[in-house]
């Protein structure tokens, strides 16, 4: 099957972009024009290839094709560049990782590596119980992942283990916790939660404490450097990495308010089997990288 380029730009950009509109502003198309391509290609492969919601998000179909195209443009970027033997313009990889990952240890584990190979990261951040769904749909060409299982096609390597502890400000402690943390007192004692798909403080209450699903109050801080401050200023208790824990200094270090009671995160980094010569040596570092730097047991 031989595909139109032009097509699956038009698809690519819908995707990427999450709508038609935006889609026709990066081509200098109307929204017509991309709509009419994206019609034409679901014609020529018999099946719809995205949803005409907002955003626009990939069927099983489009997924499937989305993976393709991904793929031949990555290959089509190494081969160009080995051809001119010089690379001059970067080349752009797309990556799903999960924000406790992106904020404490995989920047500075790939920055070199980035900056000799002019690779332009394009990141979509997620929950680790969530990252492999964006590769199993095409949207990115490797993961962090909480997930050990690789799908069809991908292989998932071990990087090590996030360890997080749950942490409070001294003050926090004194008002909620004056007689430590128990079932009554972590019933009532605001929790801070990163957005709804963070299950770490629920299934550790639950597994703890016997505690149910929304059995407590919290707050939804969606953002790293936001959930640390409010942990500083007492607003409510939450799992803080062990990595973000070590860079944090001695006299405002959060106490730990169950020290003996620390959650262990397996992660792994998921990528397809056939890669291209510089994701492969992506991933490469990515991985040896993160084994000097996570635990290991």
């Amino acid at each position: 099957m031989q595909f139109d380029t032009r097509q699956c730009a038009a698809f690519m950009h819908v995707i990427d972009s999450g709508s038609f509109e935006a889609a026709a502003q990066t081509l200098h198309l109307t929204a017509s024009a991309v709509s009419q391509r994206v019609r034409a290609l679901e014609i020529q492969m018999g099946n719809t290839l995205l949803t005409r919601n907002r955003p626009c998000r990939p069927t099983p179909a489009g997924q499937r094709l989305l993976q393709h195209l991904r793929r031949v443009a990555e290959l089509e970027q190494d081969l160009q560049s080995e051809l001119t033997s010089v690379q001059t313009t970067p080349v752009s990889i797309a990556i799903a990782i999960n924000a406790d990952s992106l904020d404490s240890w995989v920047l500075p584990a790939v920055a070199d590596f980035l900056i000799d190979e002019q690779i332009l990261l394009d990141v979509c951040i997620d929950d680790q119980d969530h990252t492999h769904d964006l590769l199993e749909s095409g949207m990115v060409l490797g993961c962090i992942s909480a997930e050990a299982q690789a799908m069809r096609g991908c292989q998932a390597q071990s990087l090590g283990t996030m360890r997080y502890y749950a942490v409070a400000s001294a003050d926090y402690c004194a008002r909620w916790f004056p007689q430590g943390l128990n079932r009554e007192s972590a019933r009532l004692a605001p929790v801070l939660t990163f957005n709804r798909k963070d299950k770490l403080q629920s299934q550790f209450l639950l597994k703890h404490f016997g505690l149910p699903e929304n059995a407590f109050p919290r707050h939804y801080l969606p953002a790293t450097a936001p959930y640390n401050r409010a942990i500083a200023l007492g607003l409510g208790w939450g799992m803080m990495a062990e990595l973000m824990l070590q860079d944090i200094d001695a006299a405002k270090q959060p106490v730990r308010i169950a020290p003996n009671l620390p959650v262990d995160v397996r992660l792994y980094w998921h990528t397809w089997k056939v890669q291209t010569p510089r994701l492969a040596r992506l991933s490469q570092t990515l991985v040896g990288q993160a084994r000097k730097i996570m635990r290991q047991d």
